[in-house]
């Protein structure tokens, strides 16, 4: 995640660079102006969903193979059809809308908006590590982890949420500065550090 957003700053990229038309419907549009440090956190998810794959488990190599791409697929449909933002950030914006627009205050609003998209997020990234490499009998402790894995990805949507506000600047409209690069990723390790150090507490936890 971090090396894709230090290869973003270095190469320029941006709404000014020359792309391939099929690639423009991911690039511009509103949620990529409002919300774009989504990019990163859809790689974030692919990288998770590759490490789940990867790590010792009961699944044999077809199943981690075929359920880890399947994942990493799904998840960048519902994040990048039929524009950026897919219908993981449409529907986070539209339940913070429709809130605000119900007189809810609006930390309320975002906070309903964010554990929307959160939930899609999560849900799609739980269910894919599922299926990839992991037991498939129920158990009652899963509940507890999914639910403390769905609390560090709703904090972590609502901190890219914010990216704007915290002075990312107005990329990917132009080229991404040295000085927007590095609260960029400050926001970013913000965001995913705690989701990723559960996962890692989870999975050390049997060797202790």
């Amino acid at each position: 995640m971090l090396l894709a957003l230090a290869l973003a700053a270095a190469t320029g990229l941006s709404q000014r660079s020359v792309l391939p038309e099929a690639v423009e419907p991911w690039v511009y549009g509103y949620f990529a102006g409002r919300y774009p440090l989504f990019a990163f956190a859809l790689i974030y998810g692919v990288a998770h969903l590759a490490h789940v794959a990867a790590q010792p488990g009961p699944a044999s190599v077809p199943r981690r193979t075929a359920f880890g791409l399947a994942g990493a697929a799904a998840l960048l449909l519902a994040g990048l059809y039929p524009t950026f933002g897919g219908v993981i950030l449409r529907a986070g914006f539209a339940t913070g809308g429709m809130a605000f627009l119900t007189h809810q205050p609006l930390w309320l609003a975002y906070a309903l908006g964010a554990g929307v998209a959160a939930a899609l997020f999560g849900g799609i990234l739980g269910l894919s590590a599922i299926a990839a490499n992991r037991p498939l009998r129920p158990r009652l402790k899963r509940i507890g982890a999914g639910t403390l894995a769905f609390l560090t990805l709703w904090f972590g949507a609502a901190v890219i949420g914010l990216s704007g506000s915290l002075g990312l600047g107005p990329w990917p409209q132009r080229a991404l500065r040295p000085d927007e690069a590095g609260p960029a990723a400050l926001l970013l390790i913000m965001a995913a550090l705690p989701h990723a150090a559960l996962t890692t507490a989870r999975r050390l936890r049997p060797a202790i």
